[in-house]
């Protein structure tokens, strides 16, 4: 759809969202696709339900039932004492049914055929977490997480700590980085009129300003001269600007700033 609305055929993405969940996917568009990973590591917020006492294959509302267990047990004392434990940093396993590859293959792939699946745990942060409402079974919460996370491994996760298994019911993705899901336009309003400046993907990099001469050079790929000491670590990239556009992003090597990613044409 939106290639058909933007003319454009380069059009890449910030992360996709599961079937089942709803909210903010990021579109990058043209020459800002060589952009995205600059925005890889941005952290993630979402609402959504946990509901407790099932659990599923699938780690969510879709899958096929597998166990379930008793809630009515679990003091608001208890809740709240395993939902304090997964702030912050912990090791998350991604679910069977998930895009991580198994030698060279989609886990889901596999998991799809009957084949068991074991993917290997990865460091995760959980930046926000907190129960805005408790309607046992369902648990209505907010939640800002690191790149790479799944909230499906955090709903089964939680339910695992509290003993009675849980699956992720509901989800939708409130923002992405400093973009957020009120300034987003629906899929069929999409227009080139609606598309963010893609400078907005490296805001978070340092800034050099190129005089006239030095842009010549950087749209076409030449080192230019670098105004500061050379750094230690010279992968550090430096988004070079002229005046409000972006040009590119550079890496410093030794006295030179080398553009790595040009998005500005001649």
């Amino acid at each position: 759809m939106a290639r058909r609305a933007l003319g454009e055929e380069r059009i890449g993405h910030l992360g996709t969202l599961d079937p089942f969940a709803k909210g903010l996917l990021v579109l990058v568009v043209g020459r800002a696709t060589r952009l995205a990973p600059f925005a890889a590591e941005w952290p993630k917020s979402y609402e959504g339900v946990m509901r407790l006492g099932v659990t599923t294959d699938t780690d969510d509302l879709t899958g096929k039932v597998v166990a379930t267990a008793p809630w009515t047990a679990i003091t608001p004392g208890q809740l709240a004492d395993v939902i304090a434990r997964f702030r912050g940093g912990y090791a998350q396993t991604p679910p069977a049914y998930s895009a991580v590859k198994v030698a060279g293959e989609r886990a889901y792939r596999r998991a799809r055929r009957g084949e068991e699946v074991a993917l290997e745990p990865r460091a995760v942060e959980i930046r926000q977490l907190e129960i805005i409402e408790a309607a046992v079974p369902d648990l209505q919460f907010r939640a800002t997480v690191s790149a790479g996370t799944y909230l499906r491994s955090l709903a089964r996760d939680i339910g695992a700590a509290l003993g009675c298994g849980a699956h992720l019911a509901a989800l939708r993705r409130t923002a992405v980085g400093p973009l957020r899901l009120e300034d987003a336009v629906a899929p069929d309003q999409v227009t080139a009129g609606a598309l963010r400046d893609a400078a907005v993907l490296v805001a978070h990099l340092p800034r050099r300003e190129v005089d006239p001469k030095e842009r010549d050079a950087v749209v076409h790929g030449r080192p230019i001269p670098s105004t500061s000491a050379p750094i230690a670590d010279s992968r550090q990239p430096i988004a070079l600007f002229a005046g409000d556009e972006l040009l590119a992003v550079a890496e410093q090597s030794g006295d030179l700033l080398k553009p790595r990613v040009v998005v500005a044409e001649d």
